[in-house]
Formats: C-alpha cells, structure tokens, sequence
C-alpha cells in the first residue's frame, strides 16, 4: 500500500478529539473530522500532555457529510461507543473506495462483527485491542488532555494482505511500537470493561428495586467489594473456557487475577481499591431528591451489556460452553435496561 496522507476520524468524544489533535500535531498525513457537530469544532485542536505541554494540531476538513471526507481516505478510524457503530458503518459503507482501511480505537464493542457484515470484502478492517490512549475533553471542539499513552499497541488487521506495511505505517504516526493479532477474536474478546463493569454494577445493583436509594454514590472502584470481585473471577474463567474453542494465541490475554497481581477474591479487591489512576470514579447513578438511584442510561448499562458482555455471551452460546455467572449477569442487565430505557 502506499502511504497513508488522509486519516478521517469518526466520532467527537474523548478518544476523538485526543487521537485527531495528536496525529494532526505530527504532521504527516492529513486528519479530517466527521460529526454530526462539525460547527462546533475549530480547525485547531489543542492536546494537553502528561509532560506539561500542549500540542497544536491543524485538522483538514471537519464535516457531516461523509460525501466529503470519507473518499479522499485511506484509513477511517472510529472512536465511538459500541451502540453507535452499525449506524456509523452504514453512512460511510457506500462512499469506500477500495482499499481503504476502516478501523475501531476499541474492539471488544462490536466492531469487528459490524465491519465485517457491512462493509464489502474489498475493504480492509482494522483496530485496537485497547485504546491507544487514555483521554478527556476538556473543551468540546477545541482541547482536550491526553491524560496516558501506551508503550505499544495490538491491532487485528483483517482483508489486508500488506499488514506488515500498514503496521508500520501506525506505528510510525501513533508513535509506538505494533503488534499485530493472530485474528479480529484477539481485538474483540477482552477481561476489560465487557466483564469488569457488569460484574461490578451486579453487585452493587443485584437486590436493588424501584424506591431503593443510596446515601451517596458509591465509588466504583474505591468501593469495591469481594463481592464484585468473586463475580469478576468467575466471569473471567468462563471467558477463557470459551476462548479455548477460538483460534486465537494462547496468552493473548492475561487472566484477572494474574493481571492484578492477586490470588483470591480479597486480595483483588484489595489491588482495585489501590489503583490510583481509579480514584475519584463514582458508579452510574444520579442525585434525586430522596437520595442516590441507578443511572440506567450510564453506558455502563447502555454499552456494555448489549454491545460488551453480549457477543462473549453469543459466543459461548455458539461454541456450546457453558457459561452460568456470565448469563445471570447479562439477563439481569438486558432486563433492567429494557425495564428501565423503554
């Protein structure tokens, strides 16, 4: 492939603003914006830095018209949630050209199995295991901080036949070493937020009934209990029973407790209290005026049950594992979600 000299990135949030300010400051290929917002945007996107410094990048068009940004690309990336995608990929389907890379800044939402019934085969499809940084936007349309990077990335690159070529090229303008994925499963099956919330939000949640409230909103990981993280455990053994009938490299993915550093259920809940890039995170509620109650439009609710915990659900399903902790978990989240967001 030759070289990449338009990047268009899909979506506004965080991750959006902080991916386009950062490869629009490098200065090697061109960075277009579309958004249901492009009024909003300036055409200088300000990028606060854990070093203290502040990144100018100069974006070429921002624009809703996929009509105008998305045939002049060679990579489009997505970053948005998981419930926006298949919309997404609809609008720009028609305006590819061959041999375009469409990717994802995060898989375990869909992406892949989205893409992959979509868009046509001469389309190649690609993304992050995990998001190349961590992100927040301060200023809707103009700056935002990146708050990490990563030392390296894994992406899953599919329909390419030059992945080592296109690799290099992200490597080269994310600056960071890449690994490429055995297959689009290694991207999309993850222990992250697809377990690690609903098992968390079960817990707090699981007796809660219509009139409950809370005196306070329960910190989410500073709170956490050897409740949330017996689930957790459980969840993450059924992931891995399935991901023993996937193609998929042994170790790709690091179980929890050994991720964690942990042994049992207390000393997990002990290392999540700890983490002190999770301090200060509330649970998805709001204030009423008799107290705390469940934010069920959090996407802690409207993302990762139906677009997270669903397709490692789905899978098992396929693949005949047996899976109990992870269908109780995900049945009580649908019902809520249908309960609660109709």
């Amino acid at each position: 492939m030759n070289a990449i000299q338009t990047i268009t990135l899909c979506g506004g949030g965080s991750l959006g603003h902080v991916c386009a300010g950062y490869l629009a400051s490098r200065g090697e290929v061109n960075v277009n914006i579309f958004t249901t917002k492009p009024e909003k945007w300036s055409r200088e996107l300000l990028i606060d830095t854990p070093d203290g410094t502040t990144l100018t990048g100069r974006l070429g068009l921002v624009s809703s018209n996929p009509q105008a940004v998305i045939p002049q690309s060679q990579v489009v990336l997505l970053c948005l949630p998981g419930f926006a995608i298949h919309d997404e990929l609809e609008k720009i389907a028609p305006m590819l050209t061959p041999g375009t890379y469409v990717g994802s800044v995060f898989c375990s939402t869909g992406f892949f199995f989205e893409a992959l019934d979509l868009l046509p085969d001469n389309v190649a499809l690609w993304g992050f295991q995990r998001v190349p940084f961590i992100s927040r936007t301060t200023e809707y349309g103009h700056r935002a901080t990146l708050k990490g990077y990563k030392n390296s990335h894994r992406i899953a690159i599919e329909r390419s036949g030059e992945e080592d070529v296109f690799a290099e090229q992200i490597s080269r303008l994310f600056g960071a070493p890449v690994e490429i994925l055995e297959n689009y499963y290694e991207a999309s099956y993850s222990n992250s937020n697809p377990i690690l919330h609903p098992a968390r939000i079960y817990s707090l949640l699981e007796n809660w009934k219509e009139g409950d409230t809370f005196d306070h909103n329960i910190l989410f990981y500073e709170e956490w209990t050897d409740r949330a993280s017996e689930l957790l455990i459980a969840m993450d053994r059924e992931l891995f029973e399935v991901l023993d009938r996937l193609p998929v490299t042994p170790g790709y993915l690091t179980p929890i407790l050994e991720y964690y550093e942990s042994v049992d259920a207390s000393s997990l809940t002990r290392k999540i209290r700890s983490i002190g890039g999770f301090k200060g995170i509330g649970s998805p509620m709001v204030e009423t005026a008799v107290g705390w109650v469940p934010d069920f439009k959090s996407r802690y609710f409207v993302e990762d049950f139906p677009y997270g915990l669903r397709f490692i659900k789905e899978e098992a399903d396929r693949q005949g594992v047996s899976t109990p902790v992870i269908n109780e978990i995900y049945a009580w989240g649908m019902a809520m979600l249908k309960q609660y967001n109709s």
